[in-house]
């Protein structure tokens, strides 16, 4: 009996790391995939419930309120906003829609997981640079490796997992070097956590750069992870290439609704950024003072050095302690742990466990 083949693209896909200790007993604290610990903003949940009594009916697929709410609050014409199933998936669905085999993909590395996805997809080339010194993107390394073959250059600002972020005008300056034929996709799903510009610095680049995407997620600050809703800032033809590529309806109605009123709260988005500073500040100073490093965060979670010591038996031992960290070993970073910031609460168990595994 002949088995099931496959095109050799598939065995290429890495597997998308995730957190391993999930199955540990007791109330988890989890701070392993950078969610918000705060729910969302009443009138969202009002939103999702006015939703429940419509599910017989397909979402609009235009995602016209949203669109057109996002056009608003951005000043970008809803032509050229597409709105993806978290944005994972406007990642991919670009990819299919701009790499051809053989081409090229440059990007950091360590960096968002889903990047090494693109090339094995698409059969285009991946091109990794290494981080510069304090974890931040090394923009020149990355312009040098740009060549006739690159078709996307990706930056992730703040970086994930690393924590750091690079000032608007360094990006601008970047972009200034890099050939029209090349897209850059700007992904800044943390970016109202950062300190060091306006988080709307990035998308203000797009009037000089057309080749420019500013990507974005309500999966982060606006606390609708599990709903997965994302947008990108883009030209009118790449908007109409992703929706080409991938299926319709692909952004659920009430993800479509819950983020259509959330980004109506600019006051609670600023608030849950302000709780998460104060946190931030809590836990790099417990983990400086255990006497571990970790780059000064510009986002939601900190990426933890542990110091040569086993990766794996420290994460075991917060696991054991209802605990639950991402591993950097996954993350392209062997040897660090990678904590989201969650309640005080939440922190202060973190400290403890972490003090007591090392």
């Amino acid at each position: 009996m002949t088995g099931l083949e496959f095109n050799d693209r598939v065995g290429a896909i890495p597997v998308y790391p995730a957190a391993s200790t999930y199955a540990f007993d007791g109330d988890l604290v989890k701070l392993a995939s950078n969610e918000t610990p705060f729910a969302p903003h009443p009138k969202v949940l009002e939103a999702v419930e006015a939703q429940l009594k419509t599910l017989n009916r397909y979402p609009d697929p235009a995602k016209s309120t949203l669109r057109s709410r996002l056009s608003d609050r951005t000043g970008v014409a809803p032509g050229r906003i597409a709105i993806g199933n978290g944005s994972c998936e406007l990642l991919l669905a670009g990819a299919e829609a701009m790499l051809d085999p053989g081409a090229e993909v440059v990007y950091a590395w360590p960096s968002f997981s889903i990047y090494p996805h693109l090339a094995p997809l698409s059969g285009a080339r991946e091109v990794r640079v290494a981080l510069a010194e304090g974890d931040v993107h090394d923009l020149d390394a990355m312009a040098t490796e740009i060549t006739v073959a690159t078709q996307l250059v990706l930056v992730c600002n703040p970086n994930n997992p690393t924590s750091t972020h690079i000032p608007a005008s360094e990006i601008g300056a970047f972009c200034e070097r890099v050939p029209t034929h090349v897209t850059v996709i700007l992904d800044e799903a943390y970016v109202e956590f950062q300190t060091d510009d306006d988080p709307d610095a990035g998308a203000d680049l797009l009037a000089a750069f057309p080749n420019l995407v500013v990507l974005r997620t309500f999966s982060k600050v606006h606390g609708l992870a599990g709903l997965r809703c994302g947008y990108a800032l883009c030209s009118a033809r790449l908007r109409a290439a992703i929706d080409a590529v991938r299926q319709p309806f692909s952004v659920n109605s009430i993800a479509q609704a819950a983020a259509a009123e959330a980004i109506l709260h600019s006051d609670d988005v600023t608030k849950r950024v302000e709780q998460t500073i104060v946190e931030r500040v809590h836990v790099e100073s417990g983990v400086e003072e255990l006497g571990l490093a970790s780059p000064p965060s510009q986002a939601n979670f900190s990426w933890v050095d542990l110091s040569e010591r086993d990766e794996a038996e420290v994460v075991r031992k917060l696991g054991e302690a209802g605990v639950i960290v991402r591993p950097g070993d996954g993350l392209g970073g062997p040897g660090h742990i990678r904590v989201t910031y969650g309640t005080r609460a939440e922190n202060e168990r973190f400290l403890e466990a972490l003090e007591a595994a090392l």
